[in-house]
């Protein structure tokens, strides 16, 4: 794919029992869909009406195989457009993100980035999350490494080259950016995505913190991505 062909990027939400939030994470990308991306909502299987809902926002709502590695992948496979953008139900978009995406990957400097992702912010108030938050997009600027709370997007010709996500259950997005690191360096986008902070206010700030400096060490260190997901869940409150 030349990369000053780009025009239209498919969007792909992975979802599961996200009713309560679903339609107003949708309602704000129609803008984007009326400017011509596409949006896809993968369901992993919910019981909730997440497909329902969904219908009435979406390009295409298809059913995978529960796992988030594996719902972006099914989305990847239907997707029409040249650059695939990974979105989380519970994170929202920059304004112009569309824009600011095509022309970061066609405006720079030889060599040209054929993947990237924005940096973050939590949506709590607490103090603590601004110290987490910069913490994250100061080391995701630092390693090349980038989360999928950060809205990752792949030139599409390379995400299939390289396979997709793999089929993992935890760390798909951190074992992803390696692996793209070695075909092209990320485009760090400085305007904020905003991502939930729910899931760190739930736990405890501090206790999450920790939870996932233990299962990034553990990664980094061989442990098994299974054995880590079942340490995740069961930590859930």
């Amino acid at each position: 794919m030349a990369i000053d062909k780009i025009t239209h990027l498919s969007i792909i939400i992975p979802v599961l029992n996200e009713a309560a939030t679903l339609t107003a994470a949708l309602l704000a990308l129609q803008p984007l869909r009326t400017a011509g991306h596409e949006i896809i909502v993968v369901d992993g299987g919910s019981h909730d009406a997440s497909l329902s809902l969904a219908e009435a926002w979406t390009d295409q709502v298809i059913r995978s195989a529960r796992g988030r590695a594996r719902q972006m992948n099914a989305g990847a496979v239907i997707a029409r457009h040249e650059v695939l953008l990974f979105l989380h139900a519970d994170t929202q978009l920059p304004a112009q993100a569309d824009q600011l995406i095509i022309e970061g990957l066609q405006n720079n400097a030889h060599p040209f980035p054929l993947w990237g992702r924005f940096d973050v912010q939590l949506s709590g108030k607490y103090f603590l999350l601004r110290v987490i938050e910069r913490s994250m997009n100061w080391r995701s600027r630092l390693t090349g490494i980038a989360t999928g709370d950060q809205a990752i997007f792949i030139c599409r010709d390379l995400f299939q080259r390289v396979g997709g996500f793999p089929d993992i259950p935890l760390m798909e997005d951190i074992t992803l950016s390696r692996t793209l690191k070695r075909h092209s360096s990320p485009l760090c986008l400085q305007q904020r995505v905003v991502t939930s902070s729910r899931r760190w206010e739930q736990r405890g700030i501090v206790r999450t913190l920790l939870l996932m400096w233990r299962l990034r060490l553990a990664y980094a260190l061989g442990a098994d991505p299974q054995r880590l997901a079942q340490l995740y869940e069961h930590t859930k409150p």
